[in-house]
């Protein structure tokens, strides 16, 4: 394996390489071309690495490998590229994961959609939270496992073989042809998968899928650690012994925030709590509700990755189904759920319903006492009995400090879960760890989830415990700083272009403590018919965008970050968090999120020149 050109050029880049491929959960979105995620950063890499050029300045002006560092990110790429490099590989073959279970998922998963068979082989053990009966029963994947001396002993399968390893050193791996793909266990860090010959190539976008949906890719810190034990060709350092407290301290301030007695969970991101949240889901229907179809009930418009999530869930269940949920815009949120709970108590199914409040991208908060009345009512099936009573899941992202759970709060008495992002005000974007809180009625069903949720191996990793131990006591203070900074901005864009229509929540609302620090803006447009003006409005969010961060490149940002602890950040939904929306249910209007540390009049002064330039 040894290749000392490819290491030494590694230790100089980790020497010489930007904070923000640590510190940020987004780097250098000034220069990002999603079509180009990882090869573009990894081909300008590899110009570098040719050149023998590890300057700072020259690793700066690096494109971003990815929007999102749950995806993948510079670290992360290099990592994957280096050790590609070192067994004469392509670099796409090599994933890395912050988890040891969900490669082998995402295999069974492309396996389970293509009726092929696999066989896992291990030598010494598998990953300590793998449940091969778990897995088979609720997440509906077939395998057999074996166990062998030695690789040598891996004899051809008719289907796929999965090798899974436990290594102390980064990097080093017997490419036997019998062997479809490789996963090696890195103690604390994850794993790493390497996808062995050219007939397997066609797994690796559906693996970076499984990848960007129900887990994250090997973190940056713990990259870090595993690149500097690639290039001294050293065992990987142990772990930080302070995780126990910091994890007490974060658990702690989450019953405190959201006002909730019950176990909370904390996992390696957003996504991956929602994932725990609907396999814990479907595990106690299936234990609970015996041979009953199951429901997921969610928003057609919501955030591209909870969508998207729940359909694939679907897609690999005969029993799961996921129902729309119209919320936004001339949709009422109580009177979809009276509708769609309806239709489903008569099917007798299980519903489970994901809904964000205030919603997204619209901000919107529905009657809060008629929301509590449509999940509460009692419903009949067709055969006249009581039909099963929602779960209702609370994405809490825009406004994490609302008491909805608490007792004697409004959700308190419908089975109700509340997660979030933690990349947005939880950890000031420092980290993308998310978690999740029951009320009293649903405290029964945090066993469930936190079982799957130690199944994939998504908890949060020591160091982002160690993030959020930082960053939570200091949120709501955050939250309220910033939501006065958006609340100024809304105003002034009011009165300066009164023409626009603005989404953000009524004084009366952030009264009620609905404070968020984000709006959407829907600008005026012209033409004579209904295609002229959507085209025009469409490239006027450009301009404005495009404006915003040109004139306040240290400030304004095109993301959809939201939460940070500096900054203003600019999108479209509907080419950004919406993604995998189906097309007439984006929107294509702009996105803004304010932080607690900006300079505000400067905005308002580059928008007056916008409003000025139309």
């Amino acid at each position: 394996m040894q290749d000392n050109k490819t290491l030494n050029y590694i230790k100089d880049v980790l020497e010489q390489m930007p904070s923000d491929w640590l510190n940020l959960t987004t780097h250098r979105l000034d220069i990002y071309n999603e079509k180009l995620a990882k090869t573009q950063f990894l081909d300008q890499f590899e110009t570098l690495y040719k050149d023998n050029n590890s300057e700072s300045s020259a690793l700066k002006v690096l494109p971003t490998a990815y929007d999102y560092i749950r995806l993948g990110h510079p670290l992360s790429s290099i990592l994957e590229w280096g050790i590609a490099n070192l067994n004469d590989l392509h670099s796409e073959n090599v994933i890395s994961f912050g988890s040891q279970t969900v490669p082998v998922l995402a295999i069974l998963r492309t396996n389970l959609l293509e009726n092929k068979n696999t066989q896992i082989v291990y030598t010494d053990a598998l990953p300590k939270s793998f449940d091969a009966a778990l897995i088979k029963h609720v997440y509906g994947y077939n395998f057999e496992v074996k166990q062998v001396e030695k690789v040598d002993d891996i004899s051809k399968f008719e289907g796929s073989t999965i090798f899974i390893s436990k290594e102390d050193k980064i990097g080093n791996y017997e490419l036997n042809p019998n062997i479809d793909f490789i996963i090696s266990l890195h103690d604390h860090l994850g794993s790493i998968l390497v996808v062995n010959g050219k007939e397997n190539e066609h797994y690796v976008s559906d693996i970076q899928h499984v990848r960007r949906r129900e887990t994250v890719a090997m973190t940056p810190s713990n990259s870090l650690i595993a690149l500097k034990a690639l290039v001294a060709q050293t065992f990987i350092a142990t772990k930080d012994d302070n995780v126990e407290a910091n994890k007490a301290s974060v658990l702690n301030s989450l019953k405190d925030i959201t006002a909730t007695t019950a176990l909370p969970l904390v996992a390696s991101s957003g996504l991956s709590m929602q994932y725990a949240i609907m396999m814990g889901l479907v595990d106690d229907a299936l234990e609970k509700h015996k041979g009953k179809a199951i429901k997921f009930i969610v928003p057609p418009n919501c955030y591209g990755g909870t969508n998207d999530q729940a359909r694939r869930v679907a897609a690999c269940l005969d029993n799961v189904e996921v129902v729309d949920l119209p919320v936004d815009g001339d949709n009422d949120m109580v009177q979809s759920i009276h509708t769609v709970l309806t239709k489903v108590a008569l099917e007798d199914a299980v519903p489970y319903i994901i809904a964000e409040i205030p919603t997204n991208p619209r901000v919107e908060v529905p009657d809060l006492d008629a929301l509590k009345a449509a999940l509460s009512k009692e419903r009949k099936t067709a055969d006249g009995n009581i039909a099963i009573d929602p779960v209702f899941i609370l994405d809490q992202t825009f406004c994490p400090n609302v008491h909805f759970l608490g007792e004697g709060e409004i959700l308190s008495t419908v089975r109700t879960i509340s997660y979030a992002s933690g990349s947005k005000f939880p950890s000031g974007g420092k980290c993308t760890a998310g978690y999740c809180v029951a009320n009293n009625k649903a405290e029964a069903l945090i066993e469930k989830i936190e079982l799957h949720l130690t199944l994939c191996d998504n908890e949060a990793t020591d160091q982002q415990y160690e993030i959020l131990a930082k960053q939570l006591p200091s949120m709501k203070q955050r939250i309220a700083d910033a939501y006065t900074n958006t609340r100024d901005f809304v105003n002034y864009i009011h009165e300066t272009l009164p023409g626009a229509k603005i989404n953000f929540v009524s004084e009366e609302l952030a009264e009620q403590g609905f404070t968020p620090s984000v709006f959407s803006l829907d600008l005026p447009t012209k033409g004579n018919t209904a295609e002229e003006k959507e085209t025009y409005k469409r490239a006027l969010n450009h301009k404005l965008i495009n404006l915003m961060i040109t004139e306040i490149p240290d400030e304004s940002k095109y993301c959809v970050s939201y939460g940070q602890l500096k900054g203003c950040y600019w999108t479209i939904p509907a080419t950004s968090t919406q993604g995998t929306t189906k097309e007439g249910d984006k929107d294509y209007i702009a996105r803004v999120a304010l932080s607690p540390n900006m300079d505000l009049e400067l905005h308002k002064k580059v928008f007056l020149d916008f409003v000025e330039s139309i």
